[in-house]
């Protein structure tokens, strides 16, 4: 018998046999708001927490995404060529400033070294000031929004709920999840903040209100 399989045995012995059912997980949290998604005050929440959160919010008309877009990516990137935006294949053409490169699989590396990645979201949670992207081609892969050092995120005003199970509610649970809550940033070593370690280390939201 190996030191795994002793391990095992001795659990199944404290556990019994038969082994008592398993108790039913407590569901009586909360699972949906009582606002609308879109609701003003689900804006305003949302942009308190990302601004806590120490990222820029920028609020837009439909008509004006993409020179605000643009107006983020200069106040954030100074001279650099748009050409070294890279955007996710499936932004649509009216949300992207003009020069930049749609993302087109090219290797880790290559990508970045990308001045900055546009991409839309999926659902936006106010309470918690969380983004989360699902892979479809608005939100691009996973990897457009973790290697470039800036991060635009286009959120219309139609996909703010207001807590995490109605996010969740909304994206496909086997899809490729990426939840961001603000620029990236650690507290690991002696609990000095330390930003752009694990992904972007600016994150400007652009959010649309209909």
């Amino acid at each position: 018998m190996s030191g795994r399989d002793e391990v095992l045995a001795r659990v199944r012995t404290a556990l019994g046999n038969p082994r008592p059912p398993a108790p039913e997980p407590a569901r009586d949290y909360r699972t949906a708001d009582d606002r609308p998604p879109g609701d003003p005050a689900l804006l305003d929440l949302l942009v308190d927490r990302l601004e806590d959160y120490r990222a820029t919010v920028l609020r837009c008309a439909p008509s004006d995404v993409a020179r605000t877009v643009g107006r983020a990516l200069a106040d954030a990137l100074g001279d650099h060529d748009t050409a070294a935006v890279a955007v996710a294949p499936g932004l649509p053409g009216d949300w992207r400033p003009g020069g930049a490169t749609e993302d087109d699989g090219r290797p880790a590396v290559e990508l970045a070294s990308a001045a900055a990645a546009v991409t839309g979201a999926t659902v936006a949670v106010a309470e918690t000031g969380t983004l989360f992207l699902d892979g479809s081609p608005a939100c691009g892969r996973r990897a457009l929004s973790l290697l470039p050092d800036c991060l635009v995120c286009v959120v219309r005003a139609d996909q703010v709920v207001g807590g995490v199970p109605a996010g969740l509610a909304r994206v496909d649970p086997t899809a490729p999840l990426t939840m961001i809550s603000g620029p990236s940033a650690t507290s690991d070593i002696e609990l000095e903040r330390v930003e752009g370690v694990h992904g972007p280390r600016t994150l400007v939201v652009v959010l649309v209100e209909l």
